[in-house]
């Protein structure tokens, strides 16, 4: 649960306090910049206003305008908020608003630079002697007046770097927050993850060391409530597949135990007998004959099955699927008639052509015969059809035996699973029957009623291609 953690903190997290960093860079340098501009325009704005003024009046000569700009910095009315200078030729300060005039003090890089360009006006931010921090804007007169060669506002920046520093403060205390908040949604929707999980994989740890009836409370929705149904729907088909296991076994080895039973029996029976001629021995070696078939047979199903397990290989070729059902239903006669049975079976006039494994196919129908041959009463029939509808062949096996129960019918062809009514067998045949006919591109439907039969239909696509 760490990795997720530190995923969220590498991606997401990071990804928000860089943004977050970076908008904050970008707001600083955005107020800076328009705090600073703005009084650099303020400043600028009045000493403009203050040269049209001088422009506009009636002074013609230049000793007139020097008197007149005098006068103006006189009656400077916003001393209160900027200090107006009359500066010389050399940046010599020669009257200010405030009446105090420093000997010798000269304009600084506002001056110089105001000079130096081509607008005749320069700006600076500087400190005073007093350490006070201030801005000061240069504008040079356009036509002389006495000494003065410029008009110099300078305006403190202590309420602008106050408000600036307010602006920063909160923008600080809302990049805080966002991050705080980030962190906190990201935390929190981090453990609503975490905490199903990690009970997930508590419960899964559980199923994996066989407590199989282990379950997961879902209370959850959305994604982990599907994957919390997806894991005891997991659960629940395990130990339901662990239970038809247990009872396969159990069931195979009852299966085993009988005819082995019978075998040895007749064994110690025929070993106590005097002589071959015995009427009883010939019966002793027909019964371990059959008994030993039928071990054979069961073994040979759970070879089968066992490499289906691991891949159903196919030996495909074109053949007549009528063919193949006409030869399983031969090799059923026999048994049939010991059975006291009848066989319904009126083969197709024309061949039905499939792309199959004839071997594999023959397993299906002597499968389905053996079925519907075990589960039929005396004296019933067992009717074999072969039908098609253009695009694919059915074949058709029915019996008139007792039928399958409803709540058995949807389980029958699962691996294991023997119903209440089954006789012997392993229980894998129509696991196997179903295995091959999918292997084929086909299915197979089971029909059943009780007390009238069953019936058990194959289909197959026909092969219509030129080969």
């Amino acid at each position: 649960m760490n990795s997720i953690t530190k995923r969220w903190v590498r991606g997401s997290l990071l990804v928000t306090v860089l943004m977050c960093f970076v908008a904050e860079a970008v707001f600083l340098y955005y107020s800076v910049t328009t705090y600073y501009d703005g009084a650099r325009r303020a400043l600028s704005t009045r000493a403009a206003t203050i040269i049209v003024q001088m422009n506009a009046s009636s002074a013609q000569s230049s000793e007139s305008r020097g008197v007149l700009l005098r006068r103006m910095v006189e009656q400077f009315a916003e001393k209160d908020r900027f200090e107006l200078m009359l500066v010389s030729a050399t940046g010599r300060t020669v009257v200010t608003s405030t009446g105090y005039t420093p000997e010798g003090a000269v304009a600084g890089e506002d001056f110089r630079r105001a000079v130096a360009g081509d607008t005749g006006e320069g700006s600076a931010v500087y400190r005073t002697a007093m350490d006070e921090k201030v801005m000061a804007v240069t504008a040079l007169l356009p036509h002389a007046a006495g000494n003065i060669a410029g008009v110099r506002l300078v305006t403190s920046m202590t309420l602008v770097d106050e408000s600036l520093r307010v602006r920063i403060i909160a923008s600080f205390l809302l990049v805080a927050a966002v991050i705080l908040i980030s962190i906190s949604s990201g935390l929190f929707f981090i453990r609503s993850i975490v905490r199903p999980i990690a009970e997930i994989e508590a419960t899964a740890a559980e199923i994996a060391q066989g407590n199989l009836d282990t379950r997961i409370d879902n209370k959850y929705g959305g994604e982990i409530g599907k994957l919390c149904d997806a894991i005891n729907h997991m659960a629940g088909e395990l130990d339901k597949t662990e239970r038809m296991k247990n009872e396969f076994i159990s069931s195979v080895s009852h299966e085993l135990r009988t005819p082995l039973t019978s075998i040895k029996g007749w064994v110690e029976t025929i070993a106590g007998m005097g002589s071959a001629a015995d009427p009883g021995f010939r019966r002793g070696v027909q019964v371990i004959a059959g008994e030993t078939d039928r071990l054979y047979d069961m073994v040979e199903e759970l070879l089968d099955f066992s490499r289906m397990q691991n891949g159903l290989t196919l030996s495909p070729q074109r053949l007549d699927l009528a063919a193949e059902v006409g030869d399983a239903v031969i090799m059923a006669e026999r048994r049939v008639e010991a059975e006291h049975l009848r066989l319904a079976y009126d083969a197709p006039e024309q061949p039905m052509p499939v792309w199959a494994d004839p071997a594999r196919l023959r397993q299906v129908f002597v499968n389905l015969l053996d079925n519907a041959i075990k589960y039929s009463p005396p004296g019933g029939t067992i009717r074999v059809e072969v039908l098609t509808d253009g695009a694919n062949v059915f074949v058709s096996i029915a019996d008139e035996g007792q039928g399958i129960a409803p709540e058995d019918l949807e389980n029958v062809k699962l691996k294991f699973f023997k119903g209440k009514g089954a006789v012997r067998g392993s229980g894998i045949g129509l696991a196997v029957v179903d295995e091959i006919v999918t292997a084929h591109g086909g299915a197979v439907e089971i029909q059943s009623e009780q007390g009238r039969g069953t019936t058990a239909v194959v289909r197959l696509p026909l092969d219509t291609q030129k080969r």
